[in-house]
């Protein structure tokens, strides 16, 4: 199918490529500047996965960067509040180093990318792959992940936010907008890095599934990031989950941990000068936070302050915590006794 076919489908409507996704693309200009120079050059390029709904519409299941930067050369890519972005400015390549600076459409003669050159990238032929729709829409999103894990997006997270979108968006927006509430914001204390990569985010995503979840039911986790992966996009589906029970919840839990440890709520206590240090703990968090998840939800009160910031402080030193959240340990083994840990140091503390 010839590119000028895929855009002029994008403008009508007929392709869907999820403009929510646009945050986790990883493409510099560089990468897309060598794309474009692939399609000048024949270079063959890896097929486009889409999934056809009822109405003959194209989910883009795989290939987003590369229709997103052909449409952002050509100026019709839009944001998802509809906008159109401002159009790619090539730089050079390799092998076409006269391509620096030029404009699908530029007010600069000079900037302007030849008529010949448009008319190549949209006569270049990409092949289209179609899956049909199936009544288990399941099998769709975990193409997704399968696909798009490791290339464009750089986290399972980011893949399942996508998968999110395509299965409820409003659900992925409300999982966003847990993720901005001050007092969640106030407990972390992550990089850079783990903030560009939507790791607040892989942490509602545990809190929802762990909080939730039978823990006897954990035993058989084979891999942790397809399993949330899995388990969330079922909450997305179920109707019966309360979403806003849930978000009482889970700002209670989080009011409570902003309250008594802010920042230092997931951080290793130091016994000897009675001072917090280090970094964020994943393993902390899946003891603390869960566990007052999991009291709430079962209709108990917030633990005892002062009882509670003691066990708090003892955490990082308790050898049974030690044995079972060390390097090596499977999530299968790891998660159960995390959750019953938690619920152990509660019920010490009423």
């Amino acid at each position: 199918m010839s590119v000028g076919e895929l855009v002029s489908m994008y403008r009508d409507g007929e392709l869907d490529l999820h403009p929510e996704f646009q945050r986790f693309f990883r493409w510099t200009p560089g990468q897309k500047s060598n794309f474009i120079e692939s399609l000048l050059l024949g270079i063959p390029v890896p097929p486009i996965f889409v999934s056809e709904d009822t109405e003959s519409r194209w989910d883009v299941i795989d290939g987003l960067q590369r229709l997103s930067t052909i449409l952002e050369l050509m100026g019709d890519l839009k944001d998802d509040n509809g906008e159109r972005k401002t159009s790619l400015k090539l730089s050079k390549t390799r092998y076409l180093p006269s391509l620096e600076s030029k404009e699908w459409d530029s007010s600069d003669e000079a900037n302007q990318l030849p008529e010949s050159a448009q008319i190549k990238i949209k006569r270049a032929r990409l092949d289209v792959n179609i899956i049909k729709q199936t009544s288990d829409e399941i099998a769709k999103y975990e193409m997704f992940q399968r696909l798009n894990t490791g290339g464009s997006f750089a986290t399972d997270q980011e893949v399942r936010s996508c998968i999110l979108v395509m299965t409820n968006r409003d659900f992925f927006f409300w999982v966003k907008e847990l993720g901005e509430y001050p007092p969640f914001l106030d407990c972390l204390l992550l990089t850079e890095r783990a903030q560009q990569e939507a790791f607040d985010l892989e942490l509602i995503t545990r809190f929802v599934i762990f909080t939730t979840c039978d823990p006897r039911n954990l035993s058989s986790i084979d891999e942790l990031g397809t399993f949330l992966t899995h388990e969330i996009t079922k909450k997305a589906s179920d109707e019966n989950f309360d979403k806003d029970k849930f978000k009482n919840i889970f700002e209670k839990t989080f009011d409570y941990l902003a309250k008594h440890f802010g920042e230092n709520s997931f951080r290793k206590y130091n016994q000897s000068n009675k001072s917090y240090q280090g970094a964020f703990l994943v393993s902390l968090f899946e003891v603390i936070a869960v566990a007052i998840g999991r009291s709430l939800l079962e209709g108990k009160e917030l633990p005892n302050d002062n009882i509670f910031i003691e066990e708090h402080q003892k955490l990082s030193d308790n050898e049974n915590l030690k044995s079972f959240t060390k390097s090596g340990i499977r999530s299968s083994t790891r998660i159960p006794k995390t959750i019953e840990f938690g619920q152990e140091i509660l019920n010490r503390c009423v």
